[in-house]
């Protein structure tokens, strides 16, 4: 016990005094949900914009190809059919079809036509760039067309992607129609957009953390507070708790740390009761076996009544502290051993050994035919708490009185009871005999040295096996007490 109680007290010190960790503030887990979200979201709207300027990019290409090709198509087509000066079919004469075409068509935006004939630079498109018109490596190049191509070049124009095709009859190419398209301009909307859009994924981006770090402290809120009252929570104050609400994970480990408290506060007032009921049983014997070994004399009479009044109160003393030891297994539920035990069987051995607790006439009042009827139980402790029963029958009566004893199966239920012909009980205190320590002015009456744990151990035996222990008075005069079990066994699975 005093090593027990040692080791509680250096556990209990170590809790308060242990210094707590200090946490780093980017080492919190909200820091790191928040941090790891903005990097998410990032990394998703960098890929987003980098995905959408690649798009468009291949979008504007395709456009680009799409519509040079369209423009060169129409002039073929233009090409096949009639002058509307003469009404005769063009025939060879690439001026007269690339004047025709430029008075009939409009270059689309950043698109210019430029036209050659024998070789030499003939006509461009309205406001077509001067820097590509008269750039002598893009005419040398353009008028030197044998057959389509299709290219991009870099000029002082910028960049410039064409579609350039000849116009020939037979082997010899009169004329050179270019189509070309100066990219740059719409590039450059295009980095437009990609910018806005960086911008505003910037802009959702900072909301999105502020979003998140108001989400996370909302979350994150029950871990503080369980933080907060695992602090606040010492070995003699274990009363704080946390206020759960909702139906998450949270909620849930809220729910599971309140009942982990409710264990360590449940445990501690075991042992606090288990060491106030040592100190107060155990008080008044050991100041009886002190004086009488400070008053240990030399003569041999007064010696051996000492010796003999020590002796009974060392009996004592084992007597309280095994009685409270079984109190405080009960309290944890760990000290009943369950088997099928059979009613009557147990009857009749209560029966034997009642008789000789005291010169009384004894009874069996009912009892089963053993092997008849079986409770799952500890058949130890049913014995146990019959005989503190009979005992305490035995020590609130008188010789000759009546004391029965029976056992009853009523449908799900048993009945164990032990019945009395004495005083019966004092009713302002039945609703509290079975409190520990507690003992009615009869019962000091008639034995000043106990200590009132007798009942309690009796509850206590009964509460473990899911039933309950009850007292009332008889209605011909004298006490009742019984003890209702459930039945948990048929009787075919007796042993």
């Amino acid at each position: 016990m005093t090593t027990a109680m040692m080791t509680m007290t250096t556990a209990a010190a170590m809790t308060t005094t242990e210094p707590v960790r200090r946490r780093r503030w980017w080492s919190s887990i909200r820091v790191r949900i928040v941090v790891g979200y903005v990097v998410l979201v990032a990394a998703a709207l960098a890929i987003s914009i980098l995905v959408t300027h690649q798009v468009l990019v291949g979008r504007l290409e395709r456009d680009i190809d799409r519509a040079l090709a369209q423009e060169v198509e129409e002039l073929r087509s233009l090409a096949t059919g009639t002058d509307p000066s003469t009404g005769e079919p063009f025939g060879a004469d690439a001026a007269a079809i690339f004047d025709t075409f430029l008075r009939r068509n409009v270059p689309a935006t950043n698109e210019s036509f430029f036209t050659f004939v024998d070789g030499e630079r003939f006509l461009s498109s309205f406001e077509a760039p001067a820097e590509a018109w008269s750039d002598p490596t893009l005419i040398e190049l353009w008028g030197a067309t044998t057959r389509p191509v299709q290219q991009t070049v870099r000029a002082d124009a910028g960049e410039i992607r064409y579609l350039a095709v000849p116009l020939s009859v037979g082997d010899t190419t009169n004329g050179v129609f270019v189509v070309a398209h100066f990219p740059e301009a719409d590039r450059d909307e295009i980095l437009v957009v990609v910018r806005v859009l960086t911008i505003a994924g910037f802009v959702v981006l900072v909301a999105s953390a502020l979003f998140a770090w108001t989400l996370a402290g909302r979350v994150l809120r029950p871990v503080r507070e369980l933080t907060a009252t695992a602090q606040r929570i010492s070995d003699t104050e274990l009363t704080e708790r946390i206020d759960v609400d909702g139906h998450d994970e949270l909620a849930e480990l809220g729910a599971t740390f309140n009942a982990m408290v409710d264990r360590l506060e449940e445990g501690f007032e075991q042992q606090r009761r288990f060491l106030d009921d040592v100190a107060h049983e155990l008080r008044t014997p050991i100041t009886i076996v002190q004086g009488h070994v400070d008053l240990l004399g030399d003569d041999p009479a007064e010696r051996a009544a000492s010796i003999a009044t020590i002796d009974d109160e060392l009996d004592r003393m084992n007597r309280y502290v095994n009685d409270l030891l079984l109190l405080a297994k009960a309290d944890s539920g760990e000290y009943l051993r369950f088997a099928p035990v059979d009613l009557g069987e147990l009857a009749v051995t209560v029966d034997e050994r009642v008789r000789l607790l005291g010169d009384r006439t004894w009874r069996l009042d009912e009892a089963p035919d053993p092997g008849s009827v079986a409770v799952l139980g500890d058949r130890a402790r049913l014995l146990q708490a019959i005989l503190n029963l009979a005992t305490n029958a035995c020590q609130h009566t008188q010789p000759g009185d009546e004391i029965g004893i029976g056992v009853r199966a009523d449908g799900d239920t048993v009945r164990l009871w032990v019945r009395d012909t004495g005083p019966g009980l004092e009713p302002e205190v039945i609703d509290q005999l079975f409190t520990r320590r507690f003992r009615g002015a009869a019962s000091r009456a008639e034995r000043s040295d106990g200590m009132g744990i007798g009942l309690s151990i009796v509850d206590a035996i009964a509460r473990g096996h899911g039933g309950r222990a009850a007292a009332d008075n008889e209605p011909s005069g004298g006490a009742r007490f019984t003890i209702e079990l459930p039945i948990d066994l048929p009787p075919e699975e007796l042993p």
